[in-house]
């Protein structure tokens, strides 16, 4: 599982030279820091922090691929206070001037709050803990016992997320200023939502963002009156709707090949870089197409015929381990690739000057004008500084709480492994935030699988499952976060926010996070059926991260006939396509598929990938088309798809809950001759 962010671009001084320009005429009033934090910010903040939760757990659920919904929380935030203070200036009331940097503080606390929907594990390590996803794997496997067992529960998992989600922002505070002003980290995501809302508050800019956010409305109620008009042929099962349509014939339709007229996986093709898409296509052909196929032929001799389709020691063990090798094989790969980046750049002064963005053919006046702008930002980022002694202490103490409070929700993960993973995690997020300033990588699952394993492999059968699905989340939740503090601060930076807002508006967003993620998960858990192989929400890496738990404990040893050979194969294959990527020239790599991308069809089904891929062509006509017209929409068309199919969620968890059925089945089978 990972968040699919668009590959890193290089950020050039210039490009924020120029679009900084109208800024300088302005000569804005910079807002004290209180006074960027608003109430109406908050309050729109929340609203769009439970819309995105919304959408995130529901891709978390689905397929696990999460685009950056980092634009959208910008342009949302901006359309939202723009028509907040729009009425109530008509109504004659004296308004507070809407700010980038209230901008900015809104866009921060959305990404903290709908964060914590992803790093907090409802669609992996916490799930994977539940009876549900045991009784999957089976009651006599190996290694997956019954006290091994922690169903969901809503105020043990909001106690869980308060005592580890906050960590992580007291751990790298210190470093602020080496990051983003000494060491100058691009952070390319912090770096292009900047330049987004620094163009929102001009006025050729205010411009272009009314008519992003009119296309955005316009498609969001495109996207959300079809997921209605889907439902109410979507019947009783889950062999009904357009969600089972065979578009491309009823063979390819047995082997999960079929458009199943999803807004929400359109929008993320219109969004993910066209090599995800095109890699996730690749991957299921590769499975679906050639690989499962094959195996089936097998049946009876590489593992028994009359297994179910959701046992470990027939074809369905093949599906998670061989998709469990692919992302073991592409995290290691990346997460050494940015160890070595990161060691090399901070021992190696030239280097690190050499990959950083340089000023091209910039004349005196404009180098000037860059200087002075660059030393404001120092000013202003430095003005209201965050005492060490509170980070230290903030970071101490919530430490000191966690030790006493997890062995209380998990009792196998004792007090001293939760001390130990705290001692070593600010080295981690430093690793992690480095990486990401450099590469915009965000490793914080892989850094949590390292965590799973040894941990689990420490603790051993007695409450190892349970002990390093805990560690995992314990891990994640520290290294995610900084890396997304430090992106805020970047943003920050180049929006002349005050550092203090930044990070009272981190923890304000984290602790919205804290409530509204599980609170939002809790409608998905009681609305519908979580977690089962046949429905809609199968939570697809519930079940390999609990395979990977009992992987640390358990070993390989019952794996079915050739699946270890087949694992390696891909573990290795994994390690090589990535080494192409970086050795090859970015005119061939771009060609390359990412491994990552490849591995979640094979546990899920090809049908998401050809809904992400329709996405990848539209993007990819539209761009030959009017290149402008697509920089300037696609964005905005994909975010209005896939939060109007994030809103439908909402009403058709109430009818599930009310037990209200679709009335109608439209369900496709083979013509029968008379």
């Amino acid at each position: 599982m990972g968040t699919v962010t668009p590959a890193a671009e290089e950020i050039s001084e210039p490009l924020l030279a120029e679009s900084e320009k109208n800024r300088d005429v302005e000569l804005e009033r910079i807002p004290e820091w209180k006074d960027q934090i608003t109430i109406r910010g908050l309050v729109v903040s929340a609203v769009l922090g439970t819309l995105f939760c919304i959408i995130t757990h529901k891709l978390n659920l689905t397929v696990g691929i999460i685009p950056s919904l980092n634009v959208a929380a910008g342009l949302l935030g901006f359309f939202f206070v723009k028509s907040w203070t729009g009425c109530l200036s008509k109504l004659g009331f004296s308004i507070q001037p809407f700010t980038r940097q209230e901008n900015t503080v809104i866009q921060t606390c959305v990404v903290a709050c709908y964060g914590l929907a992803f790093s907090g594990g409802f669609g992996s390590y916490m799930i994977a803990m539940d009876d549900k996803t045991y009784k999957l794997i089976g009651v006599d496997y190996p290694g997956n016992q019954a006290e091994d067992v922690k169903n969901p529960g809503l105020w043990w998992m909001i106690g869980f997320l308060f005592v580890v989600s906050f960590l992580g922002l007291f751990s790298l505070v210190p470093l602020r200023k080496v990051m983003v002003m000494d060491n100058k980290l691009t952070y390319p995501s912090g770096t292009a939502t900047a330049m987004l809302i620094n163009s929102f508050h001009t006025n050729t800019g205010a411009e272009l963002a009314g008519k992003q956010v009119k296309c955005l409305g316009k498609y969001l109620s495109i996207s959300l009156c079809w997921s209605c008009f889907k439902w109410f042929f979507s019947g009783i099962g889950d062999s009904c709707g357009f969600d089972n349509f065979p578009s491309l014939g009823l063979a390819l339709f047995k082997n999960t090949f079929y458009f199943d007229f999803s807004p929400t996986y359109v929008g993320c093709g219109l969004i993910c870089p066209h090599v995800v898409n095109c890699s996730v296509l690749l991957g299921a052909i590769i499975s679906w197409g050639i690989l499962w196929p094959f195996i089936s032929k097998h049946a009876g001799d590489w593992y028994p015929a009359d297994l179910g389709s959701n046992d470990f020691k027939g074809l369905y063990g093949y599906k998670v381990f061989i998709a469990i090798s692919l992302i073991l094989g592409d995290g290691l790969y990346n997460l050494i690739k940015i160890i070595a980046i990161t060691a090399r750049e901070m021992c190696n002064n030239r280097t690190k000057q050499k990959n950083l963005p340089v000023i091209h053919e910039v004349s005196d006046d404009e180098n000037s004008k860059l200087l002075m702008e660059q030393r404001k930002q120092d000013e202003i980022f430095l003005k209201d500084s965050i005492p060490s002694w509170l980070a230290v202490s903030g970071y101490v103490g919530l430490a000191a709480m966690s030790i006493v409070t997890i062995p209380n929700i998990f009792p196998s993960l004792k007090w001293y492994l939760v001390l130990c993973s705290y001692v070593i995690a600010p080295a981690l997020a430093f690793c992690n935030s480095y990486g990401t300033g450099l590469t915009d990588w965000n490793l914080s699952s892989t850094y949590g699988k390292i965590g799973l394993f040894i941990i689990a492999s420490l603790v051993g059968r007695d409450g190892g499952v349970i002990a390093g699905l805990a560690a995992c989340g314990v891990m994640m939740a520290i290294v995610s976060t900084a890396a997304d503090l430090m992106q805020d601060f970047k943003t920050g930076y180049l929006t002349l926010s005050s550092a203090k807002s930044m990070f009272v508006s981190q923890l304000i967003g984290t602790a919205m996070g804290c409530v509204i993620a599980p609170l939002t998960f809790w409608m998905f858990w009681t609305a519908f059926d979580v977690g089962s192989p046949d429905g809609p929400y199968k939570a697809p890496y519930a079940v390999i991260f609990r395979e990977m738990a009992i992987l640390g404990i358990e070993g390989f040893s019952e794996l079915p006939k050739h699946c270890l050979a087949l694992c390696c194969g891909f573990f290795v294959a994994a390690l090589v396509i990535n080494l192409l990527r970086d050795m090859t020239p970015l005119r061939i790599s771009q060609f390359i598929p990412i491994p990552m991308a490849m591995a979640v069809p094979f546990y899920i089904g090809a049908y998401f990938a050809i809904d992400m891929f329709l996405g990848t062509v539209i993007l990819f006509v539209w761009e030959r088309i009017n290149r402008k017209d697509a920089e300037d929409y696609a964005g905005a068309v994909a975010s209005g798809l896939i939060c109007g199919d994030g809103i439908w969620t909402v009403p058709s968890a109430i009818l599930s809950i009310l037990r209200i059925n679709p009335p109608i089945c439209m369900y496709f089978g083979p013509s029968v001759s008379s």
